[in-house]
């Protein structure tokens, strides 16, 4: 929600950046000071940050993700398949047959 608010005074890359550089400490004051450091207006982002449509487009979010397999992050898709083994030669071999498939148009 703090990154999100934060995207609509066009800091979401820079909120976000604080959010991960912090990740083992937030808190609603952590989530306060990284948000004034970052420079948001603080009213208008405490009301984006609760706004209530964009809490359920964050819901729809969570859902879509959990619906389609996701279980933590990060987790990788490639053409619509879970990545089990994200090792490069995993990565390799799901590539290798997502590449065979559409080449015979099987996908």
């Amino acid at each position: 929600m703090a990154a999100f608010a934060a995207e609509k005074q066009g800091k979401f890359w820079e909120m976000h950046d604080a959010l991960f550089a912090n990740y083992n400490k937030l808190n609603d004051a952590k989530i306060t000071e990284l948000a004034q450091q970052v420079g948001l207006n603080m009213a208008r982002f405490e009301a984006d940050r609760n706004d209530v449509a964009l809490k359920r487009h964050v819901q729809q979010d969570q859902q879509s993700g959990l619906s389609a397999g996701v279980r933590g992050t990060p987790t990788l898709f490639i053409n619509g398949r879970r990545v089990k083994n994200r090792s490069l030669g995993g990565l390799r071999q799901m590539i290798d047959q997502e590449l065979a498939k559409a080449k015979d148009g099987k996908s």
